[in-house]
């Protein structure tokens, strides 16, 4: 796809959501099920199922997809997405790219071992391999609106509001 062709996709987007701003508020859902047998949820994606349990450093086998690790693969994913369309949109060719996520957590938060340990990945690293003939200047600003237009990355840096509610639901209660 080149510049023209984005342009031309986006374009009667772009203008029927100035015209009806709230055209272009979408809600993404996804529905986990919690697996009986052992500790895991499945998930249904667009792609099929995919089933996520515990990391192999809080007792997991390592056969199950580990939800830290699909966090860190929708952040490269969504910054590998939009850098595409970013360096489409300026004119910019990319021959070849590679996108790395990396996250460092401690397990002791989440595993209860010590309270002062933080629950969750202290740091994450977004990093590019790029092969392009594009000048330093647009290499910054190709970076500038990769983070601005990435949807993870910006979910990540500015948190949104998050509510968690539950429903109990009794079997065989009439």
């Amino acid at each position: 796809m080149d510049s023209q062709e984005l342009r031309a996709v986006q374009m009667p987007l772009k203008k029927q959501y100035r015209k009806d701003p709230q055209s272009a508020m979408h809600t993404f859902h996804v529905k986990g099920r919690l697996n009986q047998n052992r500790v895991s949820v499945q998930i249904q994606s667009g792609l099929g199922r995919v089933e996520a349990g515990l990391h192999p450093a809080t007792g997991g086998d390592g056969r199950l997809a580990c939800s830290g690790d699909m966090l860190l693969e929708a952040l490269a994913a969504c910054a590998g997405v939009t850098l595409g369309a970013v360096a489409t949109a300026m004119g910019i060719q990319i021959k070849d790219g590679v996108v790395t996520a990396e996250g460092d957590i401690d397990f002791r938060g989440t595993l209860g071992v010590d309270k002062e340990a933080p629950v969750g990945l202290k740091a994450i690293r977004l990093r590019f391999d790029l092969d392009t003939d594009a000048d330093a200047d647009q290499l910054v600003t190709l970076m500038r609106l990769t983070e601005r237009y990435c949807v993870v990355h910006r979910t990540l840096s500015h948190p949104p509001t998050i509510s968690v509610s539950h429903e109990r639901r009794n079997r065989g209660a009439v």
